[in-house]
């Protein structure tokens, strides 16, 4: 006997993928991507460059490790929904705190399971990211015409400036930072901590645990903020942080912002929402991408150097590499699709990338920015 569908997946182009739901109930329009991490489906889920995108996991074991308050990137989980193969799988690791399903559904956040996640990466490689409705009711009552309708009707990411609605409301201070087996999460090392501004587009906690660990003291400040109340608090080094929506949208008031403070000839250093917005400042474009950059196992080149980086990517927009100015050089690229992850000035210690060396993909592969951030304040201030 046929198990009865409890949630449903409709795409914009009628496409139906009936599973069984789990997490809360209800219905969610959002763009549809996939990730191809094996580990951190609770770090996926509350990143905050997910905001208004469901995540389709190509791994088939999600909920085997649980989750815990520590892993988390932000308070609450920002991804609409998850998509995964099999049902969550009951938790096994001694930091859980909580089953990913109680999780989900405490958190207001819609999943599915028994769906054949090969089939859906395929049609979302070859026909880009596409707008869908996910809806999960036990009693399996879904009106098909009106989530394909709704899904159509979906506006999608492209204009949309999303950082507002992530970034905190007021500035606070962070402390905390990286976590280490047996101590928990530490602090700056620096007997003097650099003072880092660090402009919150949707700033994953990792990324702020990774700037005190390399010896910043770090005030986050909404997307908002203007450069003169960010220069009041007398910065050493201004770093961008990552972030979701079209950086076009959000560079209609970060861009003039950035601008003024690249005046100031300040050290500044700039990840995923943060490099498109430092690009945009610099003259430079961005683009929407086909099906965007999910996961934790993309190989990013350092054209520099020639050195090859196993890193972390969630972007569905891409800096346009062939509208750099003069005085703006590429500094990596992906080896999946030649697009452009990094950028840094020729006469100024004023850098980004596109990939998010906090989240240790590699697993260290990356994190030797942090320490040129540092070192980049550090020679200002001699």
């Amino acid at each position: 006997m046929a198990v009865k569908p409890t949630a449903c997946l409709a795409l914009a182009d009628g496409t139906v993928f009936y599973g069984q739901g789990f997490g809360a109930t209800g219905e969610v329009v959002a763009e549809l991507v996939f990730n191809t991490a094996m580990t951190g489906y609770q770090e996926i889920m509350t990143d905050p460059s997910y905001a208004s995108q469901i995540v389709t996991f190509t791994f088939p074991h999600i909920g085997n490790t649980g989750v815990t308050t520590e892993d988390d990137e932000a308070q609450d989980p920002v991804a609409s929904g998850i998509v995964v193969r099999w049902d969550p799988t009951q938790s096994s690791n001694w930091r859980t705190t909580a089953e990913l399903t109680e999780w989900m559904t405490r958190k207001g956040r819609i999943g599915i399971g028994a769906i054949d996640t090969r089939r859906l990466t395929r049609a979302i490689r070859q026909q880009g990211a596409p707008h869908v409705v996910l809806a999960h009711d036990p009693d399996g009552n879904f009106d098909i015409e009106a989530m394909v309708a709704r899904a159509r009707d979906w506006t999608g990411l492209v204009g949309l400036d999303l950082a507002k609605t992530v970034s905190c409301a007021q500035t606070y201070k962070w402390d905390q930072g990286t976590w280490a087996w047996g101590t928990g999460f530490g602090t700056s090392p620096e007997d003097k901590p650099f003072k880092v501004v660090a402009i919150d587009y949707g700033a994953k906690r990792n990324i702020l645990r990774s700037l005190v660990s390399h010896g910043a003291d770090v005030t986050v400040m909404p997307a908002t903020a203007t450069a003169e109340e960010i220069l009041a608090h007398e910065p050493e080094g201004i770093f961008l942080a990552n972030g979701p929506g079209d950086p076009a949208a959000t560079g209609v008031y970060a861009v003039p912002m950035i601008q003024s403070l690249l005046e100031k000839d300040l050290p500044m250093f700039g990840i995923c929402l943060g490099h498109q917005m430092l690009a945009l400042a610099l003259g430079a474009k961005t683009i929407k991408m086909s099906h965007g950059h999910h996961g934790a196992n993309h190989p990013v080149r350092d054209v520099e150097t020639g050195k090859v980086e196993i890193t972390s990517m969630n972007h569905g927009f891409a800096v346009d590499s062939q509208t750099l100015p003069q005085g703006v050089l590429e500094t990596h690229v992906s080896l999946f699709d030649g697009s452009n992850c990094g950028i840094r000035m020729t006469d100024r210690p004023v850098f980004s990338v596109q990939h998010h060396p906090e989240a240790s993909p590699g697993p260290q592969d990356s994190m030797y920015l942090f320490k040129r951030f540092t070192e980049s304040m550090r020679a200002r201030r001699a």
